[in-house]
């Protein structure tokens, strides 16, 4: 006599569970995992858990690019000029990151120079930028006593 293969009985699930089984169509198992969270409730929204931008000053002044960004924009109008059927960013940016990767430091100077000197400017001009805001700031919220602090003698004096 020939044994035959059972299958093996499952015990109930465990409604404490958080996985369960079921068959799928051609019969196999398939686990599913339930979610602790209920249907109804709604996902919690993207933009409230960012954090919120600072508001930014008109007056203030921007960052100046890289080295790398100036030399971008030499680089984009030579490719132009020799490709002029690309116009894909894309492939500009790689053609320029691959050639900014194999030029020597000798050649890379003269952009640092550039990015250096602006730099500069803008360090300048953001040290102007904070004493113009920290004296509005000390203007605006002078808190007056109503004394004359010139004079020490009071009218109470005799």
């Amino acid at each position: 006599m020939a044994k035959t293969a059972s299958k093996p009985t499952n015990p109930a699930p465990d409604p404490t569970s958080a996985n369960t089984s079921a068959l799928t169509s051609n019969g196999k198992m398939a686990l599913k995992v339930k979610s602790s969270r209920p249907k109804s409730a709604k996902k919690p929204k993207a933009a409230a858990s960012k954090r919120k931008a600072a508001k930014v000053d008109a007056k203030q002044p921007k960052k100046p690019p890289t080295a790398f960004f100036y030399f971008l924009l030499d680089f984009r109008k030579e490719f132009q000029e020799q490709n002029p059927d690309i116009k894909s960013m894309r492939l500009v940016g790689k053609a320029c990151g691959e050639k900014w990767k194999q030029m020597r430091y000798e050649e890379k100077v003269h952009y640092y120079d550039i990015a250096t000197e602006k730099r500069a400017e803008f360090d300048r001009a953001t040290a102007d930028y904070n004493k113009r805001k920290a004296s509005l700031f000390a203007t605006l919220f002078v808190v007056e006593t109503g004394e004359d602090q010139g004079s020490e003698d009071s009218e109470y004096d005799g």
